[in-house]
């Protein structure tokens, strides 16, 4: 039996799935987008991501790398229905590209290791996906590796997800003869033969018929316990037939309560079909979705439905430069969309005329005239929007709620090699920024470098190298100057200082008296002890404010100071000499006095790093952590997979990304939070240079 390639036959929101492919790295995402569209007919041939010829990994450095790194947008015909297809990245680097995709999805297909079961990424995806409530089925993936266990990757599924997995297929063979699934609704086999395109419907082989019949009693057994009317039918028949399986099934996906898991081997080309019939089956359409809501422009919430008769209303999601001009991907949520037409940023007023309409297929474009509600399309022409602009009708203005954008985790210093290439630096800093919100493009006011912040290593130096490639500007990345701190262990007190300065007309004078001492907290704390008006409150204001420029530089190497106590003690003032101005200078050189007579220590920001590997390379990471100064504080391994959590400076993170993957075959992966200052050990503090 050949794959239903039907055409599409209608434009109707209810024939329509914005669908997205999610999951960790490395299980298999992009074959099983490949194969869907070879399924569907988008493309010919089979595309391979270990040879670079898949059609979503389209950029040179996912080519080369082996990895998805940017959301590609896709689109085929399934059985009368429009499928637009969004490949989200695997890896944590890039889950914001995630977070942007889920904002405009409807539905999605989590992908799972038939060994490795539940992933950290996945774990991850999956809570991005609970945030935005896209309906979800999952796709038990490489059911042909060795060690491939369903069961055990549901269980995975159910415990670390918290869901109830919903199992309509039995895998027919295991490991290399893996051949094909028994769909336990229509209580019928599903045979894929080697070699061939299409697949075979038959009956239940003999020797699995009575485990066939006892998993379709245990998912009706399910669904009845979830479903109201499936329950009732239950209980009256002691059954549930094919049709209400079906449909309560469908109604626990888009409300959550069940999560419907179908079974494959996507490299063998075993299990997409049924997988896209499951997607039109219980994913939802646009027009099942409820009405969008958004802010007109006096503030009152308004609901838009997705009817193309509506007032046009549309999110842009992506931006991107390409040899055609600048892409903007909109999901339209309401009102159609035709080529020329002007458009509203809603948020700044500003209108804008739309070129072309492209219907995207990764890196190819169809021309189209119009596009309506429910429709995921990119349009050129636009110059001013951004992700997370609304776009809508002149008429009538309606701000939708943008994608939340993560605060970045890590930096790294650029500059260009030669001089004359700053501006074009600048620029193509800039056009990165405008394409990935999660990049940020800073000047560091200490150390005067401009900084490139973003959400990992990998994260960054994709960024360098599009600068290199995209723009053709050579770039020197250093580590940026690590935020060292100074603070007290051991303070001073009772010192005095007296500041006095006469050089012809009125003078300067002021007596302060200060103790130091040292504080938990990285924080700055002023008290004023002095009684009887000696210094009056103005000049004690004055007093603080000194000591709070002290703190920019302090004795041991130039690092700003943190975590002490100042107590002004005691003062004096002059009839007429004393002033504000003297008491500020006397705070700040008083306080610099007394730092350089306290014992200092200098601090240096820690971050947690959480590391997510086989279990087999856990002696070696292990080591490599001890080697960067790492203080492990867990240390778990669960069904083949370990996971670490230690506490290491960041000033020994920079180049982390590449030695981990080195050390786990590239399956190893890292997620990292701040997590305070720790003093540097005397060893490391004597090699470092003063600001």
């Amino acid at each position: 039996m050949r794959a239903d390639r039907q055409p599409l036959t209608t434009s109707s929101p209810t024939a329509v799935r914005n669908l997205g492919i999610l999951a960790h790295v490395d299980a298999g995402k992009t074959t099983v987008t490949e194969r869907i569209l070879f399924a569907t007919g988008a493309i010919h041939k089979r595309g391979e991501v270990h040879h670079g010829t898949t059609v979503t990994d389209f950029d040179a450095q996912e080519r080369d790398r082996g990895i998805t790194i940017f959301a590609a947008a896709v689109s085929c015909a399934w059985s009368g229905h429009r499928v637009n297809l969004i490949d989200t990245p695997g890896h944590v680097d890039f889950s914001d590209e995630v977070e942007r995709s889920l904002r405009v999805l409807d539905g999605a297909v989590a992908v799972f290791d038939a060994v490795a079961g539940v992933e950290p990424q996945s774990e991850t995806v999956w809570r991005q996906a609970d945030r935005h409530g896209v309906p979800r089925i999952a796709f038990v993936n490489k059911l042909d590796r060795a060690g491939a266990d369903l069961d055990t990757a549901v269980a995975s599924i159910r415990e670390r997800l918290g869901v109830v997995p919903l199992v309509v297929q039995l895998p027919i063979g295991a490991e290399d003869s893996f051949s094909g699934v028994v769909d336990l609704l229509g209580m019928r086999s599903v045979h894929w033969r080697t070699g061939s395109d299409g697949y075979q419907v038959g009956p239940v082989p003999e020797p699995l018929r009575e485990e066939a019949a006892r998993r379709r009693r245990l998912l009706e057994e399910t669904v009845a316990e979830l479903h109201a009317d499936a329950l009732e039918e239950f209980c009256s028949a002691s059954a549930l037939t094919e049709r209400t399986l079906a449909r309560a099934l469908r109604e626990l996906t888009l409300r959550g309560d069940g999560v419907v898991v179908l079974c494959g081997s996507a490299y063998r080309n075993r299990g997409i079909e049924p997988l896209l019939d499951a997607v039109l089956a219980y994913l939802p359409s646009p027009a099942d979705m409820p009405p969008v809501r958004g802010l007109v422009t006096d503030g009152v919430e308004q609901e838009r439905a997705p009817d193309p008769a509506q007032p046009f209303t549309a999110l842009a999601f992506k931006v991107t430069a390409t040899a055609t001009g600048r892409l903007t991907y909109l999901r339209v949520y309401a009102g159609t969309l035709r080529k020329g037409a002007t458009v509203l940023d809603a948020a700044t007023g500003r209108t804008e005329r739309v070129g072309r309409i492209l219907r995207v297929q990764a890196d190819r474009h169809e021309e189209r005239e119009e596009a309506v509600a429910g429709d995921i399309v990119a349009v050129i022409g636009l110059k001013a929007a951004r992700a997370g602009t609304t776009l809508c009708a002149p008429g009538a203005p309606l701000v939708l709620e943008p994608p939340s954008v993560a605060e970045p985790v890590v930096s790294v210093a650029v500059e260009a090699r030669r001089n004359s290439d700053t501006g074009r630096l600048s620029a193509a800093l800039a056009r990165l920024a405008e394409e990935d919100p999660s990049l940020v493009v800073r000047s560091d006011a200490e150390s005067g470098q401009t900084v490139l912040s973003g959400m990992g290593e990998l994260h960054l130096e994709v960024a360098v190298e599009k600068i290199r490639s995209g723009h053709g500007v050579e770039v020197v990345v250093g580590r940026p100057q690590i935020s060292y701190r100074e603070t007290v262990v051991r303070g001073v007190g009772g010192l005095v200082h007296r500041h006095v300065k006469q050089d012809g007309g009125a003078g300067q004078f002021a007596h302060v008296v200060l103790d130091v001492e040292p504080l938990e907290e990285p924080c700055f704390e002023f008290r004023s002890t002095v009684v009887g008006g000696r210094v009056p409150q103005e000049y004690a204001r004055a007093v603080e404010a000194g000591c709070r420029d002290a703190l920019s530089e302090g004795p041991l190497g130039g690092f700003p100071v943190t975590g002490l106590r100042v107590t002004l003690t005691d003062g004096a003032t002059h009839s007429k000499d004393s002033s504000e101005m003297a008491f500020r200078a006397a705070g700040r050189f008083g306080l610099r006095e007394a730092l350089r007579l306290s014992t200092m220590e200098l601090l240096e920001p820690l971050v947690e790093v959480t590391v997510t590997l086989p279990e087999e390379g856990v002696g070696g990471v292990l080591g490599d952590l001890a080697a960067r100064r790492g203080r492990v504080s867990a240390s778990t391994a669960e069904a083949g997979t370990a996971v670490i959590t230690a506490a290491v400076p960041l000033a020994e993170l920079f180049g982390y990304a590449s030695r981990l993957r080195g050390r786990t075959q590239g399956r190893g992966t890292f997620t990292t939070r701040p997590a305070g200052l720790a003093p540097v050990p005397a060893s490391v503090a004597a090699a470092l240079p003063a600001r």
